[in-house]
């Protein structure tokens, strides 16, 4: 059992709005990249009415890492005008491994680590899953259709640790924990596969982010989510937290998933955190909703939270 003391307590941990919600591209064709800084206020303004003080940008919807130092400097202003912290940066879709683009998105991956410590951003999470398949755009729900998977292959895996080490080194100079993200069909795709994962990677300030709704949403067997937290715990930083429904039925083998608010899904996150916890887990939280207002839906998810940790 990992005896670091908590930094926080209910109600002054980090727990930060996704803006998985907000696309980067608009409707009129123009960038999230390109908007004026008051543009960004106008978006920001959800999130601060929705009584978050702490934001994740998110790299679905703006890659801090890509802006300008003068406009990165810009969008930092804005943020603490509007009482707003960033406690860490999430990517998205961008994986090392990447067969087309893996030497760029490495390359991305050390300006979001240089990005995280200029602003002072203690976390990172990257991911090894890929872009959407046009097949996943279409549907309803896009993690009912597979996707891209990371290849069966001891070479790729091997430079998947060592890329991720390579960031994982980088980070650990400035001070910041990288977290990896559970995903499907990567090689962080079961409890089992992180945890090997990460084990590889061998770094003090590598974990994994213990996002469990990206598995147990899927619509075929997975491991139950409190074996896989007992399994994942020990490793847990900066968490990606959401819900789903879960319904099995075994005569005719359908499974049926839906998007749920923390505290009514199958995962008992009181459980969830209070295992993360026994391992010293002291890192930043992201709530994350699809589906509706997913916004609204991740301010109710965050004072759930606030609710279960520790005073």
């Amino acid at each position: 059992m990992n005896a670091t003391p908590r930094k926080w307590n209910n109600e002054t941990w980090p727990i930060a709005a996704a803006m998985i919600q907000y696309p980067n591209m608009l409707a009129d064709g123009t960038s999230v990249q390109d908007q004026s800084v008051e543009q960004w206020a106008e978006t920001l303004a959800d999130v601060v009415d929705a009584g978050f003080t702490e934001l994740d940008p998110t790299d679905s919807w703006l890659r801090l890492a890509d802006l300008t130092s003068a406009r990165l400097d810009d969008f930092v202003k804005l943020t603490q005008s509007l009482g707003l912290t960033i406690p860490a940066i999430s990517t998205s879709r961008r994986s090392v491994i990447d067969a087309i683009n893996g030497d760029e998105y490495l390359a991305y991956g050390h300006r979001v680590i240089d990005t995280a410590s200029a602003i002072g951003a203690g976390a990172v999470s990257f991911g090894l899953f890929e872009p959407l398949t046009d097949a996943q755009k279409k549907a309803l729900w896009f993690w009912t259709v597979d996707g891209a998977r990371n290849p069966d292959d001891p070479a790729v895996w091997q430079k998947a640790v060592t890329r991720i080490r390579e960031l994982g080194r980088h980070a650990e100079e400035l001070g910041i924990e990288l977290s990896l993200e559970m995903y499907e069909d990567t090689y962080l795709g079961t409890a089992d596969s992180s945890v090997r994962f990460v084990e590889d990677v061998g770094l003090a300030n590598v974990g994994i982010n213990a996002d469990l709704g990206n598995l147990i949403r899927l619509h075929r067997p997975v491991e139950h989510w409190q074996q896989m937290m007992a399994k994942v715990a020990p490793h847990a930083k900066f968490w990606h937290v959401k819900n789903y429904t879960r319904t099995e039925d075994p005569a005719s083998g359908v499974i049926v998933t839906h998007p749920a608010p923390l505290e009514s899904g199958i995962i008992n996150y009181r459980a969830a955190i209070r295992m993360a916890l026994a391992h010293g887990f002291s890192s930043p939280f992201l709530c994350e909703h699809y589906g509706g207002d997913g916004l609204s839906v991740s301010a109710s998810n965050r004072d759930y939270l606030r609710r279960i940790l520790p005073r």
